[in-house]
């Protein structure tokens, strides 16, 4: 849920969506009730089958077509986050809402991620949002940009359908997500 902010600074990380988990001092304080609670009969798992074919897309004004494009057609591309504005809205052109649909054809997995360092996607607020919605984007709500990349490769790494990853992708699995 963190961030790192700031390159050269001890206080490099932030979450803005969730609260401070604890605060180093002379003391460390922690925040008991941020925490997940702890599960004793819950034994630690190391998951080491991911699929790197993953792309991020970060929309920005003048972006063209054809850059859209290349990263579509990337050979066994799988799935695609897509870092947007504010809360979750894109460009509205014609050609890239095209690209978007032709890439959910191909069964590459569209994920929505603001560009924000703080709030969430709110999917289906503005016009550009509703109609990536209707083309099968799904919204990432307050998950950071680094966590839904994680997550997509480690999701498109198990034995999972298509409809179930997509499923879980906007579903919180450990507190990634609101």
């Amino acid at each position: 849920r963190a961030k790192k902010l700031r390159s050269s600074n001890f206080a490099a990380f932030e979450s803005e969506n969730y609260p401070k988990l604890a605060e180093s001092g002379v003391v460390i304080e922690y925040n008991y009730a941020a925490l997940q609670k702890h599960d004793p009969d819950t034994k630690l798992t190391i998951e080491k089958e991911f699929d790197n074919n993953v792309a991020l897309l970060k929309p920005f004004p003048g972006i063209s077509e054809n850059m859209v494009k290349s990263i579509i057609n990337i050979k066994g591309l799988r799935g695609i986050v897509m870092e947007t504005f504010g809360s979750g809205n894109t460009m509205n052109h014609e050609w890239f809402l095209t690209l978007l649909s032709k890439a959910n054809k191909k069964g590459i997995i569209l994920f929505n991620v603001s560009q924000c360092i703080g709030g969430k996607v709110l999917q289906g607020r503005y016009e550009t949002s509703t109609k990536l919605s209707q083309l099968g984007v799904l919204s990432g709500s307050d998950i950071t940009t680094e966590a839904a990349m994680t997550k997509m490769m480690f999701l498109l790494g198990t034995n999972l359908s298509l409809d179930e990853v997509k499923t879980k992708l906007v579903s919180p699995l450990k507190g990634e997500m609101s």
